[in-house]
């Protein structure tokens, strides 16, 4: 029982302290600035399954299965251990846990981690492919600092895409 005691002499003082510093502005800062990052990212959960064209002006991670094109230009898209894309894809950031079957696009950072797979090619200033992802496809790491360079760069991923069944179709 004395112990008892003692447990809220201490935590009586430590009340007052962080009531001291709630009304402080720096304090109040911080808050609604994480409320904000929570509205910016938006998660698609394991059981939707989205086909057609998904657009974005926010942070996206996906859980469900996406097909067809994913094009979040100036935010991160992460695909999640669930996640099954088979689409192309171009964002900002890509950081790929899940499975993408498809070209990957980004402006800045292609991050493939353990247990992620990209079947498909890369358009990238920098890609990172950990140990015990899966990789298969081709990587282009142009450079930021030409933006003529990114355009011509992203029209042969197109192109590619468009000649991939003529070798197919030249086999017939």
């Amino acid at each position: 029982m004395w112990k008892r005691d003692e447990a809220p002499k201490p935590s009586a003082p430590a009340a007052p302290a962080p009531a001291a510093h709630q009304p402080v502005s720096t304090a109040s800062v911080p808050q609604p600035e994480n409320r904000r990052i929570e509205r910016d990212v938006v998660n698609i959960g394991k059981s939707v399954v989205i086909k057609g064209e998904l657009n974005g002006s926010e942070d996206l991670t996906i859980e469900g299965h996406v097909e067809g094109k994913i094009e979040l230009k100036d935010h991160v898209l992460t695909i999640g251990p669930n996640g099954r894309i088979k689409a192309q894809v171009l964002a900002k950031s890509v950081i790929v846990l899940g499975e993408v079957n498809g070209n990957v696009t980004a402006t800045e950072k292609v991050d493939i981690r353990d247990g992620g797979s990209v079947d498909g090619d890369i358009i990238s200033p920098r890609v990172a492919i950990a140990e015990g992802a899966h990789f298969r496809g081709t990587v282009d790491m142009q450079r930021k600092t030409a933006p003529g360079q990114q355009a011509q760069a992203v029209k042969p991923a197109a192109a590619a895409t468009t000649t991939a069944p003529q070798p197919h179709a030249a086999a017939h």
